[in-house]
């Protein structure tokens, strides 16, 4: 019984899932109201699913890179309940959920907005149950990535994809509409069952920190 949650972006999302199947879920769609709204939400979740928080097994959630605030909520919130609830957490990659949170493409860019030109990246192959990071998780200018190593039938995924259609289009690259209803925290479920290589849960959650991927702009100013 897996409890799934992300805020990296701009909409957060919670489900429940018993051996890979949603039960339920819910979506944050305040992004400002993530930090106040995701434990309600996933009370919520859990009521609607007729779940108990003693029945949860583990946590899949989203470790970023995204909003650096939203990613913390949800690292917070994580150990949180890791340690009240003694569960282990599954960490994995909002760039991979959000590729797993759609279903067309065997190959999968997932971008999301970093601001101005600027966005997170990475790449899997999607085949079954198995998948593969083609591209690990990157920060950079869409330029450098449409001018590297694109992976062959790269269908462009993410809300930074959306946002850069025209260019990404222009470059040849191919971007899936996926609506405003997709939710990572499916994304998240789908990776936890799919169990690729070198996936487990963190051996210490109270010392864990998720991927930021680049660092902040207070750390950047700092050094």
């Amino acid at each position: 019984m897996i409890l799934a949650f992300d805020t990296s972006g701009p909409v957060g999302s919670v489900a429940v899932a018993h051996e890979g199947d949603v039960l339920a879920r819910g979506v944050l769609r305040v992004q400002t109201g993530h930090a106040s709204g995701l434990v309600p939400m996933i009370d919520g979740v859990l009521r609607e699913a007729g779940v108990d928080r003693d029945e949860l097994t583990g946590l899949a959630v989203g470790e970023g890179p995204g909003s650096f605030t939203g990613v913390r909520v949800a690292a917070a919130t994580a150990k949180g309940l890791s340690r009240a609830l003694a569960l282990p957490i599954w960490p994995v990659s909002s760039l991979a959920a959000a590729a797993l949170a759609v279903e067309e493409g065997a190959v999968r860019y997932a971008l999301f907005d970093a601001r101005a030109e600027r966005v997170y990246g990475a790449c899997y192959g999607v085949g079954g149950a198995r998948i593969q990071t083609l591209v690990p998780p990157h920060a950079g200018e869409l330029r450098d990535v449409l001018d590297g190593d694109v992976p062959p039938g790269a269908l462009f995924v993410g809300d930074a994809s959306e946002r850069h259609r025209a260019v990404i289009e222009g470059a040849g690259f191919p971007v899936l509409d996926s609506g405003p209803e997709v939710s990572l925290a499916d994304g998240l479920i789908r990776y936890w069952a799919a169990q690729p290589e070198g996936f487990g849960p963190v051996e210490d959650p109270g010392t864990w920190e998720p991927e930021y991927v680049r660092a902040s702009s207070a750390e950047r100013l700092w050094g």
